[in-house]
């Protein structure tokens, strides 16, 4: 099914309207390097690539001081031949959860816990554990090794599981449109725009997409599940692609419209699955199955997806 995308005209209207002037094609050089033709005698614009001239001012040296930390410090815990750092909190859940980020491994338990139960269950768990650790290692470290995005006319984007074409213009006005049918995203700047605004946008117009077809597609799955969701918003989670909370507030990582559709609608399913099954059991996934059957596949296939992602927003 063909996503449904907003006219050229509303994303106009989401960065302002025409330009007074007609825009003008920039390949070869960045539209900040552009001097604006209504002051030709004026200096060209800074580029931000180049850092202003400073002046050495002497200090005092001072003794370095740890930051404040609101964070409990990290327990260990001695596994096998390693020995596993975790963050642990308490909160109001009835069992021990399991949950592993970039930063490690973070452990929630009700209170009546102790600590020992704790380590006893991190024991249990601890073949999943490690391997979640190192997957989730090379994970990022691919994403690190990943060359960034150089923000200049041509660039390739990803969009709905395929790239789109960066186009720079310069006019007027900051405008915005996409062209499905060339696959072009098309920035209009004024002359002198720096990158971090250029970023700022295609971000801003990623989110607007996104927004647009995760409703689209939420209602529809919800309708074949028979649920209803309370709300929906976006997120920017680096690790999450989605949540639903107990009282349906469902959340989805605007991320994941550099992804295929078939993508996108299984973390859809699966986070409309949470309204009936606010776990990952097996009648969990039986639900999902109910709406995805294709979800096993889905799920690899969004974790080699996620790794192939160039670095856009760093």
């Amino acid at each position: 099914m063909k996503p449904a995308s907003p006219s050229d005209a509303s994303q106009l209207d989401l960065f302002g309207r025409e330009a007074q002037s007609s825009p003008k094609a920039v390949y070869t050089a960045p539209v900040w390097s552009v001097p604006s033709p209504s002051s030709s005698n004026a200096p060209a614009p800074v580029s931000p690539y180049v850092d202003p001239p400073q002046t050495a001012v002497p200090v005092k040296p001072r003794a370095l001081v740890a930051p404040p930390t609101d964070q409990p410090p990290k327990r260990q815990l001695m596994v096998g031949e390693f020995i596993l750092e975790y963050e642990l909190r308490r909160s109001t859940r009835r069992s021990i959860g399991f949950m592993i980020d970039d930063d490690g491994l973070r452990v929630t338990a009700p209170k009546r816990i102790s600590i020992a139960e704790i380590d006893n269950a991190i024991r249990t768990k601890q073949h999943w554990i490690l391997d979640k650790l190192k997957e989730r290692r090379e994970r990022r470290a691919a994403r690190l090794e990943k060359p960034p995005v150089e923000w200049n006319d041509g660039a390739q984007l990803p969009y709905l599981g395929a790239d789109i074409t960066l186009r720079l213009l310069v006019g007027g006005r900051n405008r915005t449109s996409y062209n499905p049918a060339t696959r072009e995203l098309s920035m209009v700047l004024i002359p002198g725009a720096t990158e971090t605004l250029l970023k700022e946008r295609v971000k801003a117009w990623y989110q607007q997409e996104a927004k647009l077809l995760f409703e689209q597609r939420l209602d529809l799955y919800a309708a074949r599940l028979g649920v209803r969701y309370h709300s929906f918003g976006l997120s920017s989670a680096g690790t999450r692609w989605g949540s639903c909370t107990v009282d349906r507030k469902i959340r989805l990582n605007w991320k994941l419209i550099h992804f295929s559709l078939p993508l996108i609608d299984y973390v859809i399913a699966h986070e409309l699955s949470h309204i009936l099954e606010m776990n990952h059991s097996a009648q969990f996934w039986n639900t999902v199955g109910l709406i995805y059957p294709e979800y096993e596949e889905a799920k690899n296939l969004l974790r080699k997806r996620a790794q192939e992602l160039p670095v856009l927003f760093s």
